[in-house]
C-alpha cells in the first residue's frame, strides 16, 4: 500500500509539471502583427518592442512589455504603466480589456 501511495504522488506531480510546461503563453510573438478592430475604429500594430494604435488621429506608439497575461505599455519607459488585459488570444481574434473596462475584439488584419 506505501508503495502504491509514493508511485500515485510521483505521478501527479509529474503530471503538474507536464500540463505546466505544455501551456501556451502569451508572449510579444504571439501578438505581433496587425489587428482591427471594426466596431471600435481602432487599428493596432504591435512590433517586437512597439504598441502602436491608430484610432484615425495621430497614431501612439508606446513601448510594451507582457507579463502573464497583461500588456503593460508606457511611453519612453515613463512610469505609470497603461495595463491592456488579454482576455483571448489565438491566431485570428486578439481581444483586450482596456484601462477603461471596455473589452474590444480585434481580427488579424489583412
Amino acid at each position: 500500500m506505501k508503495n502504491f501511495i509514493l508511485l500515485f504522488v510521483h505521478v501527479m506531480c509529474a503530471a503538474a509539471l507536464f500540463l505546466g510546461a505544455c501551456s501556451t503563453s502569451v508572449g510579444p510573438e504571439r501578438l505581433k502583427g496587425e489587428w482591427d478592430a471594426e466596431e471600435a475604429g481602432i487599428h493596432l500594430k504591435i512590433t517586437g518592442n512597439k504598441f502602436i494604435e491608430n484610432t484615425g488621429t495621430t497614431p501612439l506608439t508606446e513601448n510594451y512589455f507582457v507579463k502573464a497575461d497583461t500588456i503593460f505599455t508606457s511611453f519612453e519607459g515613463n512610469l505609470p504603466y497603461t495595463k491592456f488585459v488579454i482576455q483571448q488570444l489565438d491566431e485570428h481574434t486578439l481581444k483586450l480589456l482596456y484601462p477603461d473596462s471596455v473589452a474590444v475584439t480585434f481580427t488579424r488584419g489583412k
